[in-house]
């Protein structure tokens, strides 16, 4: 049986103007671990461009912070999506589809203004056991 451990993976990057944000990009609890949800920034700025081009970026993001814990993409069982504009629905399918079509983990999707100027924020959940 694996170990029971809280780890607390860095703080969340600066916004944009070096304003610090209160919460750790990722936490393991046990065998899960929680991913922040993730915008498509790079240096604390929105990236351009429309939805294909952000939720790009966005998982991006979600690859950099699982890798933090020792996960990747195949270890994610949970993924929870926000997005600012309904229309935008089927093309950001087309890209997460493009990421998960090998290991598809259970969604939910829903219409949300974003805390920031985005068009997509996602967290994950992820199970890997501790060796």
């Amino acid at each position: 049986m694996s170990q029971q451990k809280l780890i607390r993976y860095d703080t969340a990057d600066t916004q944009a103007g070096g304003t610090k944000r209160p919460f750790a990009k990722a936490v393991r609890a046990g065998d899960y671990v929680h991913i922040s949800g993730q915008v498509p920034t790079v240096d604390g700025e929105v990236v351009t461009g429309g939805i294909v081009a952000q939720t790009e970026q966005v998982i991006a993001n979600i690859k950099s912070v699982l890798a933090l814990a020792g996960c990747g993409m195949e270890d994610i069982v949970k993924v929870n999506c926000w997005l600012d504009d309904p229309r935008d629905f089927t093309s950001f399918n087309a890209v997460f589809e493009k990421h998960f079509i090998d290991h598809p983990p259970a969604r939910s999707t829903v219409q949300s203004a974003l805390m920031v100027d985005a068009k997509v924020e996602i967290d994950v959940l992820a199970w890997k056991p501790l060796d």
